[in-house]
C-alpha cells in the first residue's frame, strides 16, 4: 500500500496546488518540488510548525528511515479519508484535516521517541503542542489507521494504547486518576472503539473493540467490546484512603487567608 498511496498523494497534492495556486504561499513549498510522501509529509509538518525548516529536515529523515513511521502515517491518512467526507481525499486531508496533522505531529515524535532522542521528542512535542492545541505524549502506543476528527483539545497520557480503526473527536481526554502510577495508568482503546467529543476517560480501564463512548462522558470503569457508555458520573463522596488526597503543601498555610 505504501507504494501507491505516496504516488497518488504526489500526484494528487500537485493537481490540488493547480487548482489554487496560493496554496504553495499558504503551505511554504510547491509539491513539484516533492517526489515522495516522506517528503510531502515533513513539508506539511513544516507548514503546522510555523515554517520551522528545522522541523522539514527532521521529519523527512524520520518518515525516510523509520518505515513503521509512514506506513503509520499513510494508514491514518487513508482511514481520515474513508470515514471525514469534508476534507475530500487524501491530498486534501492532508493539507486540511486538523485532526491528521495531530497524529501525523505524534507520528514524528513517536519515532524519535523510540529512536531514543527522548528530549528532542519532548521539545517537538511541546512545539506542535502549541501550534495545533493538542497534547499526545511520544511515549503512547496508537495503532496506524486512526481518525482524530477535529483533534482540537486531545490530551492522550503517555502509557495510553489505542488500537487501529479507534475515532476520536475534539477535546478527549485519555488520562490517569492521578491516584495510580503504575505502568499501565492511562486508558486501552481497543480496535474500532469511537469516542465522541468531550469525552473524559481516566485511568487504565479498557474500552473495548468497537465499543461507544458517547459526548462528554466520563468513564472511570471499563466498557464491554460492543458496549456503550454516556452521561457524566460526577458525584460527591468522602475521600478514601489511598486516594488522591491533593499534593503536598496545597492549601497549608500560604499567609493569604
Amino acid at each position: 500500500m505504501r507504494e501507491a498511496l505516496s504516488y497518488d498523494l504526489v500526484v494528487l497534492s500537485r493537481e490540488l496546488f493547480a487548482q489554487e495556486p496560493l496554496l504553495r504561499d499558504v503551505f511554504g513549498y510547491d509539491p513539484q518540488d516533492v517526489t515522495d510522501a516522506a517528503g510531502v509529509l515533513a513539508c506539511v509538518l513544516r507548514s503546522c510548525a510555523g515554517g520551522a525548516r528545522e522541523v522539514e529536515t527532521l521529519a523527512r529523515d524520520v518518515f525516510e528511515g523509520d518505515g513503521q513511521a509512514l506506513d503509520d502515517a499513510l494508514a491514518d491518512l487513508h482511514l481520515t479519508a474513508q470515514r471525514d467526507v469534508d476534507p475530500g481525499g487524501i491530498a486534501s486531508v492532508l493539507h486540511f484535516a486538523h485532526g491528521f496533522h495531530a497524529l501525523l505531529s505524534y507520528r514524528l515524535t513517536n519515532a524519535l521517541w523510540r529512536a531514543g532522542r527522548h528530549s528532542l521528542a519532548m521539545a517537538v512535542k511541546g512545539k506542535f503542542s502549541r501550534a495545533l492545541g493538542v497534547d499526545i505524549m511520544p511515549q503512547a502506543q496508537i495503532a496506524g489507521g486512526v481518525w482524530l476528527d477535529h483533534g482540537l483539545g486531545v490530551v492522550i497520557g503517555q502509557t495510553a494504547v489505542i488500537e487501529r480503526g479507534v475515532s476520536l473527536w475534539h477535546g478527549v481526554t485519555l488520562g490517569s486518576t492521578l491516584s495510580d502510577r503504575s505502568a499501565q495508568r492511562h486508558p486501552q482503546l481497543r480496535a474500532g472503539a469511537t469516542i465522541g467529543a468531550g469525552a473524559i476517560i481516566l485511568g487504565g480501564i479498557e474500552i473495548g473493540a468497537g465499543a461507544v463512548i458517547g459526548a462528554g462522558a466520563v468513564v472511570t470503569r471499563p466498557v464491554p467490546a460492543g458496549g456503550m457508555a454516556v452521561g457524566p458520573r460526577a458525584i460527591e463522596k468522602a475521600r478514601q484512603a489511598g486516594g488522591f488526597q491533593g499534593f503536598d503543601g496545597f492549601g497549608a498555610g500560604t499567609g493569604d487567608e
